[in-house]
């Protein structure tokens, strides 16, 4: 039947016919033999285009897709004038999209004439190298993840997919990313929607996300079940589980799967009935406070058999998290990693006053937990990994500096699959496959082709980055620090990430005294 067509089939008919009648008719007037010869070489191009795996916009826009081309092609002199600067475009730039296609389809990945960015204006950042490089190995990059109290720690890359949902994203974005991630020896988040099969279909290590509506291990009532959870964690594929207290772009607020997306094969993956409304509370049912929620984590520890455990926030009430962390030093319960999400993270869709005003910035966030770990005496037993906008070398460096270890990325992770910054995520009608359920579209993303442009954009980044440590002097990853990175804060003056960032303050704790007393 015609309605069981897709939109490309359909227009595949209809250039069928078009050409039948043209050639039909050009047999008794001339008139149509000439316009045969402008109709068949459109013919050769759709055609092409549709089965041709590198360029998702051209396999679901054939024709029209080239008009986006031709935008992007327009020399830099003009475009200035028209359209955005290679430093213009929210939330990521044109350089910054640019560096990851680069380095994604390995080609060139250099910049002509100089520096763009105006270095005398307020927040320009740079690195103070050395007269004297070192060398780093690639294999000096890896980080292990499992504190005293875990039986099967994992050697993690420094940069990591980050969290997102099969449901948000397509199963053929969920299975390149985690065949990339086989290809490149790193992570793949899961996000909190569940261990598809997509994810295992791709083969990379997971990191298994557990949010406030336990996806995946819950009950009928929405409960976390013991049960479900140990038989999940047993995958192979699995390496890490992490707790989502709250992410950055909507810290505070749970997501909704609405009954229209509630699919009954979403539905068995997160373990809900098909075709229902289903709201992740803001909050976890499974505990209440810090210490409880140190008992769960000590709990899935041991229900996954010593796989490192960990919990992913954005930073809000600095008090909260010292209470936590005197918690565990307290009660030596601890998780292995935390995951600090900054406010700039990024979701496929979120009020606009959580997007904007709510949460602590990357950097902000990551300098008050690393003084938070070393005053508690938690650090060697904590690793702690990093996301927001984390896409290039430098900015792992940067990430570094400040207390990562390692580093998270979802949006250039998606750029390496081919997002344009569309900035149609919630709308389901992603013109490039990423961030739809639209089959019409998650078709025209080939998994074979981006899983490898995937693995590109990891290798290179941790080239990238080997290459700005060595000249940096940075030997390893513990070399890096804050006192080598500066900012230029007002006219004339700089200052070093450690004087911005870990400035000491008053001494004594920042509880209440209400919260001191409950601790003692």
């Amino acid at each position: 039947m015609l309605t069981k067509l897709s939109v490309r089939q359909l227009m595949a008919v209809a250039f069928i016919a078009v050409y039948a009648i043209v050639l039909s008719l050009s047999y008794t007037n001339a008139a149509y033999l000439a316009l045969l010869v402008l109709v068949l070489p459109l013919h050769v191009i759709y055609f092409r285009n549709i089965r041709q795996p590198k360029h998702s916009i051209l396999r679901n826009y054939p024709l029209l897709g080239y008009l986006r081309y031709f935008f992007e092609s327009i020399r830099p002199e003009l475009r200035q004038y028209f359209f955005e600067s290679d430093l213009d475009g929210k939330p990521f730039s044109r350089r910054q999209r640019s560096i990851v296609y680069q380095r994604a389809k390995n080609v060139r990945q250099t910049v002509p004439f100089g520096m763009q960015a105006n270095s005398q204006e307020n927040g320009f950042e740079w690195i103070a190298h050395t007269m004297f490089p070192v060398h780093v190995k690639a294999e000096d990059l890896r980080v292990t993840v499992g504190s005293k109290r875990c039986a099967q720690p994992y050697s993690a890359s420094i940069y990591n997919i980050s969290a997102m949902s099969y449901g948000s994203l397509s199963k053929t974005a969920v299975t390149a990313l985690s065949a990339g991630a086989k290809l490149g020896g790193f992570a793949h988040n899961t996000g909190e929607g569940g261990v598809s099969p997509f994810h295992i279909e791709g083969g990379g290590d997971l990191i298994w996300q557990i949010g406030t509506g336990y996806f995946g291990c819950r009950d009928s009532k929405g409960n976390f079940s013991e049960t479900l959870f140990e038989e999940q964690a047993a995958h192979p594929h699995i390496k890490m589980v992490e707790i989502k207290l709250s992410q950055g772009a909507k810290p505070g607020h749970g997501g909704i799967l609405p009954a229209a997306k509630n699919t009954p094969e979403i539905a068995a993956i997160r373990k809900v009935e098909p075709f229902t409304t289903v709201a992740s509370p803001p909050a976890h049912s499974a505990f209440s406070d810090q210490f409880t929620m140190l008992l769960f984590i000590e709990k899935l520890r041991i229900l996954s058999k010593g796989k490192p455990v960990g919990i992913k926030l954005c930073i809000g009430n600095k008090q909260e998290f010292e209470r936590l962390c005197q918690e565990m030093m307290h009660n030596q319960i601890f998780p292995d990693f935390i995951t600090i999400d900054g406010a700039e993270g990024g979701t496929g869709a979120a009020p606009l006053e959580f997007t904007d005003s709510l949460g602590m910035p990357l950097y902000d966030a990551l300098a008050f937990v690393q003084d938070m770990l070393i005053k508690y005496k938690l650090r060697d037993e904590i690793k702690v990994i990093a996301a927001g906008k984390i896409i290039t070398g430098v900015d792992i460096i940067k990430a570094i500096s400040l207390g990562a270890d390692i580093c998270y990325s979802a949006r250039g992770m998606m750029f390496a699959l081919g997002c344009i910054q569309a900035l149609q995520c919630d709308s389901g009608r992603c013109p490039v496959g990423i961030a739809t359920q639209d089959e019409n579209l998650y078709k025209g993303l080939d998994v074979a082709d981006k899983r490898v442009r995937v693995a590109n954009f990891h290798g290179n980044t941790i080239k990238s980055t080997i290459e700005v440590m060595e000249a940096c002097g940075f030997d390893g990853i513990n070399s890096i620090t804050p006192d080598k990175i500066f900012r230029r804060v007002e006219s004339g003056k700089t200052l070093s990430f450690k004087d911005i960032y870990f400035t000491p303050s008053e001494p004594g704790s920042i509880l209440t005294k209400e919260h001191q007393f409950i601790l003692n």
